[in-house]
């Protein structure tokens, strides 16, 4: 799920709960497993990372120093607040990829990101530092402007701006002792594995199927959320 689209936070932190960890360490185990797993994903799409790493530099230093904010958040507040607006930033996000074909820059235009995408992006990481779930639909959703020549592309763009964001969150959570590393580990493994093999697998699956399914879990996402929510 991570490599094509993101979401598998979806999973992986209720499964912790229901494990017993508690909420915040919840939070930053899972953190600590999708960042490996964000790292095999990449490695899924390294043709596509180096033909486009020229837009890499302003756009990862935004997540860095946005994920690193968030995971001071998550340390110092608790998560209530964000948590009610979560399935709000899915809709927003998934409405906007699935526009995102007939509102992104226009055809032939050499691949860049506007100062606003860096921006959002910013916020974006913010979020990712704090819980992070959906990330991947959020940023899939800002890639769409930036001209990139297939779905593919936003993609790996997406799966080191997810590198950059976790691994940076991992340091403070580390050092707050909040991780749980009897769950982390075999996490961590699983999901190297899940997100090299789904990306390698995904670059052959034509970009209309590989569209719609985001689509498709983006929406399933934002309705369990807003009834988990809102019941």
């Amino acid at each position: 799920m991570n490599s094509v689209a993101g979401g598998g936070s979806f999973l992986s932190f209720p499964a912790l709960l229901l494990a017993g960890v508690a909420p915040i360490s919840a939070n930053a185990t899972n953190n600590a497993a999708m960042w490996v797993g964000t790292l095999g994903s990449a490695r899924g799409y390294r043709e596509e990372i180096a033909e486009h790493r020229a837009l890499l530099l302003p756009i990862v230093a935004a997540s860095v120093a946005g994920s690193l904010i968030g995971a001071l958040l998550l340390l110092a507040t608790p998560p209530a607040l964000f948590v009610r607006i979560i399935p709000w930033l899915l809709l927003f996000a998934t409405v906007v990829f699935a526009a995102s074909p007939l509102l992104g820059r226009e055809s032939g235009a050499p691949p860049r990101h506007a100062p606003w995408q860096i921006a959002a992006q910013f916020a974006v990481a913010v979020y990712g530092g704090y819980f992070g779930a959906g990330m991947g639909i959020l940023m899939l959703a800002l890639l769409a402007f930036s001209g990139l020549p297939s779905l593919n592309a936003q993609n790996a763009i997406k799966n080191v701006l997810a590198v950059a964001i976790n691994g940076i969150a991992l340091v403070p959570f580390a050092i707050a002792r909040i991780v749980d590393w009897r769950f982390a580990v075999p996490m961590a493994l699983i999901a190297l594995l899940g997100g090299y093999f789904g990306a390698r697998f995904f670059r052959r699956v034509p970009q209309p199927l590989s569209r719609a399914l985001v689509v498709v879990i983006g929406a399933a996402m934002t309705t369990v959320f807003f009834v988990k929510t809102f019941r």
